[in-house]
């Protein structure tokens, strides 16, 4: 499939495009657990991102969905367990069971309930960095110890009964690790950025922590934004790749405005180059791996 282009944002001063691993390497682990992240850089990922949700007991996690139906086998709201709770379940299984090394994604629910017959895997033989809830700390302490600069994008998950905690806390941790300081230079800003489809999330955010830098993360280009321009105090516009397959020329208009584009979620070839010829600053990919090697990175 081809998409109509206009001519190419080139421009020889602008860094190669940023490949940042969705969730860690989550085509080949479990999303969001240590596993993924650890892939992630040894593919040599310029950045990571993961989503965090505040525990009913005050810990950011890195979990996606509300619930955790989806990537556990557990049941409830992410926001009404504590951390303990999270720490008891099996966040790996539901990509790959331990049996026999085969990997059955969707059947995953079943294997676990038995309706094929197969026997539960044996825990005690599972690696944890494959199974369990992962931390934000736990992921900060894994960038701060990698032997070379891997950027940390971290998006908000909202709606949420804990509001505005969510960002409070966020602060606070990055805070304990350095990274709310200004950065030292324009050419090395800070390593780590907060994304969120909430435009008061990061407006909380910026107002706490004014050195971080925010992505605004765009389902849908509407016309309030549609000439590159971004709500205040962000620089960075996060559309989804369905936005840069219609609105090829939206890139351009962002960089006129002086905003970087970071696009997810960017796991197809074709997509890959939309984005190197667009002049895209960073995709978001489950692939990091053959994403590099197709940029000629690898």
């Amino acid at each position: 499939m081809s998409y109509a282009r206009p001519a190419q944002d080139r421009h020889p001063d602008r860094p190669a495009m940023s490949v940042v691993a969705h969730r860690g390497a989550s085509e080949d682990a479990p999303e969001h657990t240590l596993a993924a992240y650890r892939k992630a850089i040894e593919d040599g990922a310029d950045a990571l991102e993961c989503d965090v949700r505040l525990t009913a007991d005050g810990h950011l996690v890195c979990v996606h969905d509300r619930r955790v139906n989806r990537t556990s086998n557990g049941r409830g709201a992410v926001s009404a367990l504590e951390l303990a709770d999270l720490a008891s379940l099996d966040f790996g299984s539901w990509k790959e069971e331990a049996l026999g090394g085969e990997t059955f994604g969707a059947e995953a629910p079943y294997r676990r309930s038995g309706v094929f017959g197969g026997e539960a895997p044996d825990r005690q033989n599972e690696d944890p960095e494959r199974t369990s809830v992962l931390t934000l700390e736990r992921l900060l302490e894994l960038v701060a110890d990698a032997d070379r600069r891997v950027e940390l994008a971290i998006e908000t998950k909202h709606p949420t009964r804990w509001a505005g905690q969510v960002e409070e806390r966020l602060v606070e941790l990055l805070g304990r690790f350095g990274y709310t300081k200004p950065a030292m230079s324009t050419d090395r800003p800070s390593p780590v950025r907060v994304m969120s489809f909430s435009a008061r999330s990061l407006h909380r955010v910026r107002a706490a922590a004014p050195a971080i830098p925010a992505v605004y993360l765009m389902q849908f280009l509407t016309p309030r934004y549609r000439d590159g321009r971004l709500p205040a105090g962000v620089g960075i516009a996060g559309p989804g790749i369905r936005i840069l397959r219609a609105h090829p020329e939206y890139v351009a208009k962002a960089h006129r405005a002086g905003n970087q584009v970071h696009v997810w979620t960017v796991n197809e070839p074709d997509d890959v180059v939309l984005c190197q010829e667009l002049g895209v600053d960073a995709v978001i990919t489950n692939r990091p791996k053959q994403v590099r090697m197709q940029l000629g990175l690898g």
